[in-house]
Parts: structure tokens; sequence; C-alpha cells
């Protein structure tokens, strides 16, 4: 069901579920028309195109990523925040390629992300075509001239469990031969716009075997202006700091702007809910960048880009406002000393209590921040920031707490981290969320 909405204001039924199977080429925000609405409660079904290197060599792409249309969730207002509480996640993708990427020199204007032209004719975001297999094969449709803006320093071509629990890099043979069926061994979704990657058959690391672990790079809720879908983050969103492009902006249009759906955690995975900002009425929510696996850090710069499905619920949270995201992970991504306590450890909390006279014992849970900026230093201070500021705790405590309760992970280089701590649960139910803490962690 699928309610074109041109103003996410306008009165409409909602819906308790909605499936999205269309994109928007690159560019979020508010000129982009919202599906829905979908109720509060509501079901978000998704089918998802791989995100970066397919967009990335895909000339008429302006942004790194091909994410779903934004849907409208009733009730939701600026200074609002809506919660994704992701029930089910499954890569379709049978295989895929990614590596370490370079530039090609004089076929884009500052960012070969969001402004690729052809070099030959001199056609801004042309269409293109494949030809063949290999690093020559996107063609300009208007001149014929090799097109793309990427190519690999060092890359790969890995298959992929149907079952989504390891994957195995292959050689040139079998790449070659993937190649020639890319767009069906991507499982590319029928109104996806990219070329598949697979078509470049790079294949420099055959035979290593990988778990998967399935998540969502790029999910979140629609920007306050238009940006980039893989610049609505700081680090990435840097490069759009007077850009000599349309989307060029200053630093603090970009910050005003941004809600950092963009963040490559590894963690927003089946299970995890996710809070984010409302910036625009509607909110506007959207997903993408499905990654097979990754560990912390996406440290080659681009991780297993595929197609997927993902299956989440949403709830408004009145009145929550937030600069960026807040994740409640799984137990098992949690940092151990931000876990839980079990039973039998609270128990022995209570005894060493009551052996010094501390008879008075914080109810606590699990919650992490996502902070960002154009390093790692910069993305930590940010974090930390946004903890005090949502939870009220002086930035002294938070460091206190993030010390001895909790930690500070990368989720992207250069410039994405989780900051995690123990809060304590009247703040959490103050902010609105406690119940979902409570229920996530079966807490009392």
């Amino acid at each position: 069901m699928n309610l074109t909405l041109p103003d996410a204001t306008t009165e409409q039924p909602a819906a308790r579920q909605l499936r999205v199977d269309s994109y928007t080429n690159g560019i979020l925000g508010p000129s982009q028309p919202m599906l829905g609405p979908l109720a509060d409660g509501g079901t978000l079904i998704t089918g998802t195109p791989p995100g970066c290197w397919g967009p990335m060599i895909t000339p008429a792409f302006q942004g790194g990523h091909e994410v779903t249309q934004p849907v409208a969730i009733a009730g939701a207002e600026v200074g609002d925040a809506v919660a994704l509480s992701i029930r089910r996640m499954r890569v379709t993708s049978l295989a895929t390629s990614s590596g370490v990427m370079k530039f090609v020199e004089g076929r884009y204007h500052g960012d070969p992300f969001v402004a690729k032209f052809c070099a030959a004719c001199g056609t801004e975001h042309p269409a293109s075509h494949v030809e063949g297999i290999g690093e020559e094969a996107i063609r300009c449709n208007h001149c014929g001239a090799e097109v793309s803006a990427f190519q690999f320093r060092h890359g790969y071509v890995i298959v992929l469990d149907p079952d989504n629990q390891v994957s195995l890099t292959v050689n040139q043979q079998v790449a070659d031969r993937l190649a020639g069926d890319a767009p069906h061994f991507s499982a590319l979704p029928e109104l996806a716009a990219q070329h598949s990657i697979l078509s470049l058959a790079r294949a420099d690391m055959p035979g290593l075997a990988a778990h998967m672990r399935p998540f969502l790079g790029n999910i979140g809720t629609t920007p306050a202006r238009d940006l980039p879908d893989s610049h609505n983050c700081a680090d990435f969103g840097q490069y759009l700091i007077g850009a000599p492009h349309r989307f060029g902006l200053t630093k603090e249009e970009l910050h005003a702007a941004k809600t950092d759906g963009h963040m490559d955690t590894n963690s927003v995975r089946e299970g995890a809910i996710l809070i984010c900002p409302v910036k625009v009425p509607g909110a506007g929510v959207y997903m993408g960048d499905m990654h097979a696996q990754q560990g912390n850090g996406e440290i080659a710069g681009h991780a297993t880009d595929v197609s997927g499905e993902t299956e989440l619920t949403v709830e408004v949270i009145k009145g929550l406002t937030l600069d960026g995201p807040i994740l409640l992970q799984n137990v098992d991504d949690l940092p151990p000393m931000a876990r839980p306590m079990t039973a039998e450890q609270r128990q022995k909390v209570a005894q060493l209590g009551a052996r010094w006279g501390q008879h008075e014992v914080e109810r606590n849970g699990p919650i992490t921040f996502i902070g960002s900026g154009v390093n790692l230093n910069e993305a930590t201070e940010n974090g930390l920031h946004r903890a005090a500021a949502v939870t009220g705790l002086s930035y002294d405590e938070v460091l206190n707490r993030a010390t001895i309760a909790g930690s500070v992970e990368i989720s992207r280089l250069p410039g994405t981290v989780r900051v995690t701590l123990l809060c304590p649960l009247d703040i959490l139910d103050r902010m609105g969320i406690g119940h979902l803490v409570r229920e996530k962690y079966q807490l009392q």
C-alpha cells in the first residue's frame, strides 16, 4: 500500500502497515514526496538496493546511496522523536563486491559522490549503461565513453549464504561469471536505478571466509534541507561545506539540517531499537545501505553493500527533542561494562552495599548515543555532549558513567561513534523511552 503524501501535514487515513519499494535516487530532504502516513505503532516493510558502490558507479546519482522514499508517521511533529524497532532483517543478494576506492580525477566537481560528469562530452550526471564487464564497463549514454568516477584500489567479490550466516570471497573466474548476470546476483529491486558493482568483477582477495551479520548503514528520518543521502552525517557531510555544487552549504546549515541517519553502526540490526530526531513534519522515515557484515569502524571505507528486506515498527515519542540518534542495542552488542546485571550480580551488589552502609542502589538501563564529527575525537565529544543534553546529567557525570559503566566504540572512520552508558530509569522515563528500555532489557 503506497499512498502519496505531497505534504506530510495533509489529512490522510493512516495505514497500519506499509511496504516501500521505491527510492529517491540519492537525495533526501523536504523536496522528496513522502508516502503514508503510517500510523503510530504501525509496521513498515522495505526492500532496499545496495548502498555505496552501485550508486557510486552510476553517474546520474547525486548521492552515494539509494534509499527508500521517506514515509510520514502520523502525529510526528518537529521536536518529537520516532522509535524504530527492527523486527526482521535479511539479505537478499546472492553476491556483492566491495573494496578500497580511488577517485578518477577530472570526472567530478569537488565531490565524486555528488557531482559527477562525463569527461569526454561534458554531460552533467549523465545517463549510463553497462557494456561488458570489468573496470571500463560503465559507459556514457551520450557519447559512449567510460564514465565512472570511482575505481578499486583493492577489491573483492563475495558470495553470500542464503541463511545469512557465512560468506566467501571468490576468484577471478567466478567473479567474471557473476558479472555476466550482475543484476540477478545482486537481487536489484525492480525500481532500483543503480548499476550493480558486480559488473566490475574485481577479485583481488579470493578464499576469505567471513561471518555474516546484516545491518542497515543508513536509516532514520529526513533532514531539514535537501542533502545527498550519504552525506546525512557530520563526517561525509563536511564535504558539502563550501562545495562547488548545488548542495554546498555552511557548517551551521549542515548541523542544523542533518539527522545522522548515515552512521554505518553495525549494531543497528535485527532486534535493535533506533530513536531518531524529527526535523520535518511527519518525520520522513527512510532506510537503505544494508551491509552483509562489517567490523567496528568500516575500516576500508566500504563494506559489503547488499539488497535486503527490513521490517520494523514505529512509535512517536512526543517532546523528545534530539540532535542525533539514540540506539538501544541488543545485549550481545552492548559493551560489557554497560550490560544489565543478572539477578545473581544484583544480589551481590545488595550485599556489598549492606556491608558498607550504602543501601540505595540506582535502578538504571543502557542507552547509546550516536556521536558524529569530522574525526573520531570530535565525534566522541559530540556523543558525550548529546548524552548530557538529552539526559540532563552533567557533562562530567556522563564522562564518569561512560568510563565505569559504559564505553565509547567506533562506528565508522573517520567520525562516527557510539557512546554507551547506564542511565537512571527515572531519567529514561522523563525522556519518554523508559518503557522501551525496560522491555528491551527485561528490567523491573
